[in-house]
């Protein structure tokens, strides 16, 4: 296939024209137009379309398949097992942290039939729909990506400021006060950011890497991780994984629900300064904390203080929520552009496999050496301050000429604010995280060598520090590695957290409160769990007599350990085989086949992709015992391995695929109350629409992930991310 993408012609970003690519300005058109479009890498590749086909140097284990069948790198395997790498140009781990932040990123995408002016797709949809774990996500990816950066780069800034590495901070004082000594600041900083972009080398000589929670960000020396461990170099505690990029993650989380904790304590009014003392004496201590109750929380703060509560008494509180929520998506919007571009910057500075990154950093170098040899050379500080004057003195009295001027953009130029996108300038081409990832994932799939999933770890990570080297702290360091302080390497005991945390009373009163209190939360969860295994057992009976729908989509959800069984879990059960994944039980299912139901009928999704037929996702049945419903029944190959096979239930082209959505197995108060009663893992499901308009939900997928990114990857559609 020859890519028809002018950046994947003539390389990424070589033609001028290539800066400002009009938009397509008719979503309407675009969209009826789906309705009857079959979506083919042939009508018009991305550059992610047309990079997955091309033959890269650097050669990984999913490149080097020659066979036109769909073969399994270790899907069902520990990671030790897989061989490294699966693609040229990054390791495994670095390969899954992608794929596994991609996962919690992306929940609904649908096809456009026009052309992305960026020249990747995947973009955010400007209409994205506004969900709280939408909200959530986004802010987890503006820690992991903004807020761990920002916080690296202030360490940086603090050792250099404490002077413990005396000849580097040496230089860079040197150098500062003699260019402010002869007015060459400007061309100091301008030359300083054109060799940390142009020459990556540079930025591990002038900036060398250090472990981020082994600098204090005070002094600029070295401390003892917050987690007692230095288990990880990138996260903020240092906290040890299994993975890499976990901690960060894990951090990332407890970052979102800290400031869910603190809202929720707020509006319940909670105040330890407020306590009076005798409340010990009433027990209270043996209730759950009610901080833990978001509902109705500050009503009855409120009803506690004598205040009449409720719509009636208080007229401003559906407004402000339905205001609250109306902002919240394009807050929700702007937080994940700010993620995206950062990004992209990551991206477009270091090497990203696939991607030809050179490019991007000589155009970023090429944009900018011109401030090398204008303004910076010749603007005075004081030219410099009474521009800055004039233009604050411009928008603040300028507003008539400034709408007027915005409205006749708007007349003349429609869209002209996403001309000036940084995505569709100087970032033209350059890839966020998740595009990346489906481009990985896509030249997986034209390859016939699917990219195995992020292998689970059951297990807690190792509690033991990661491995120090002089290139973690540079060799310049006032304190060198092999000198660092046994306790900054070694697990231990917080004084001030133990001090903080230990038991209040008299003669052990808060060990005995806390022994009553896990008595009745232990007696609401028994009784909690039973309600929910009746409800399970509720939803087989009335599926089967009643035919709700509802009550079929909710078969399988649960474990069968945790649902009473019933001749419906048995179904088909003697082809189901099991076994561990990376030291987690899931069904030994994928790449090819995977364990599922449809409208509550046990069976398997199915995708058949060899490099002879058309890409084809379908549905099948099984009956009792592991056989096959009747009819058409027939030996095929799927990844190379032979099975019997029957006439599908339903079987669509992957290029008609128009939209994906990731659905829950439960609705989230339900999943809330399963997760704390039981413990037990939800299966979640997938809605699939077609062209024509029809519509396949799949539920209780174990794997859902999975399938989801291979049918992402497989068609030539041009997704948009809701």
């Amino acid at each position: 296939m020859q890519p028809t993408n002018p950046a994947a012609e003539k390389g990424a970003g070589a033609a001028v024209k290539d800066f400002l690519p009009i938009p397509a300005t008719d979503p309407t058109a675009a969209a009826s137009s789906s309705q009857t479009h079959t979506y083919t890498a042939g009508d018009g590749p991305t550059f992610s379309h047309a990079l997955a086909t091309e033959t890269q140097d650097g050669h990984g284990l999913t490149q080097l398949n020659s066979d036109s069948e769909v073969v399994d790198l270790g899907w069902n395997e520990k990671k030790e097992n897989i061989t490294e790498p699966l693609v040229g140009g990054m390791s495994n781990e670095e390969l899954w942290l992608l794929v596994r932040r991609f996962n919690k990123q992306i929940y609904d995408v649908k096809a456009t039939s026009y052309s992305p002016p960026s020249g990747l797709d995947l973009n955010i949809a400007d209409d994205e729909e506004f969900s709280p774990d939408k909200l959530r996500a986004n802010i987890e990816r503006l820690y992991m990506t903004v807020g761990v950066g920002m916080l690296a780069a202030f360490k940086h800034i603090a050792r250099l400021r404490s002077w413990n590495e005396r000849k580097r901070t040496t230089y860079f004082a040197g150098a500062y006060f003699i260019a402010w000594a002869f007015d060459f600041l400007m061309p100091l900083l301008s030359v300083a950011l054109l060799v940390l972009i142009g020459f990556p080398r540079a930025r591990e000589v002038l900036f060398p890497p250090a472990p981020v929670a082994l600098v204090d960000s005070k002094t600029g020396g070295l401390q003892k991780p917050k987690a007692g461990v230095l288990g990880s170099h990138d996260s903020a505690t240092g906290a040890p994984e299994n993975h890499k990029g976990e901690a960060v993650e894990q951090e990332a989380s407890n970052f979102v629900s800290g400031i869910a904790s603190v809202a929720v304590s707020s509006a319940a009014g909670k105040h330890p300064q407020g306590d009076p003392d005798s409340d010990e004496d009433l027990g209270v201590d043996m209730a759950p904390d009610p901080t833990a109750i978001a509902t109705k929380t500050a009503d009855a703060r409120d009803k506690a203080g004598g205040e009449e509560t409720g719509t009636k008494h208080d007229k401003t509180k559906v407004p402000v929520e339905t205001v609250m929520w109306n902002k919240m998506r394009p807050v929700m919007h702007s937080m994940g552009t700010v993620a995206d571009t950062w990004e992209r910057l990551a991206n477009a500075l270091s090497p990203i496999p696939l991607f030809p990154s050179e490019v991007y950093r000589l155009r970023l170098v090429s944009i900018l050496l011109p401030l090398l040899f204008g303004p910076s050379l010749f603007v005075t500080p004081y030219m410099l301050l009474k521009t800055l004057s004039f233009s604050v003195g411009a928008l603040f009295f300028g507003d008539p000429l400034i709408t007027r001027g915005l409205d006749w953009l708007n007349r003349t130029i429609p869209d002209w604010q996403k001309l000036l996108q940084p995505r569709n300038t100087i970032l033209k081409g350059v890839p966020t995280n998740a595009q990346l990832t489906l481009t990985i994932l896509r030249y997986g799939e034209a390859n016939h060598a699917p990219i195995p999933p992020p292998p689970r770890i059951a297990s807690p990570p190792p509690d033991k520090p990661a491995a120090l080297t002089n290139g973690d702290l540079n060799a310049a360091i006032t304190y060198d590695p092999s000198t660092i302080p046994h306790e900054t390497n070694t697990a231990g005991p917080d004084i001030h957290a133990s001090r903080n945390t230990a038991p209040s009373g008299k003669h052990g009163d808060g060990l005995k409160h806390s022994s009553a209190g896990s008595k009745i939360l232990g007696f609401f969860k028994s009784t909690t769990r039973g309600a929910v295994k009746t409800a399970a057992g509720t939803d087989r009976l009335r599926a089967k007599a009643l035919g709700s729908a509802p009550a079929r989509n909710r078969l399988g959800v649960l474990p069968p350990s945790h649902s009473s069984p019933s001749s419906d879990d048995t179904e088909g059960g003697g082809g189901e085989k099991h076994r561990r994944r990376g030291g987690g039980t899931t069904a030994a299912s994928g790449p090819a086949e995977f364990e599922a139901r449809y409208d509550g009928h046990r069976g398997r999704v199915y995708l058949s992709a060899s490099g002879a037929t058309v890409p084809v996702v379908a549905f099948g049945r099984a009956s009792a015992g592991g056989m096959m419903d009747k009819g058409g029944i027939k030996t095929v190959e799927i990844g190379g391995v032979e099975r019997e096979d029957m006439r599908p239930v339903w079987s669509v082209p992957v290029a008609d695929v128009t939209e994906m959505r990731k659905i829950g197995g439960y609705g989230w108060k339900a999943k809330l109350v399963v997760g704390w009663s039981m413990g037990a893992e939800v299966k979640d499901g997938l809605l699939i629409r077609t062209v024509t308009g029809d519509e396949y939900k799949i539920t209780a997928v174990p794997q859902r992930d999975e399938l989801f990114n291979r049918l992402i990857a497989l068609g030539g559609q041009k997704w948009e991310a809701w």
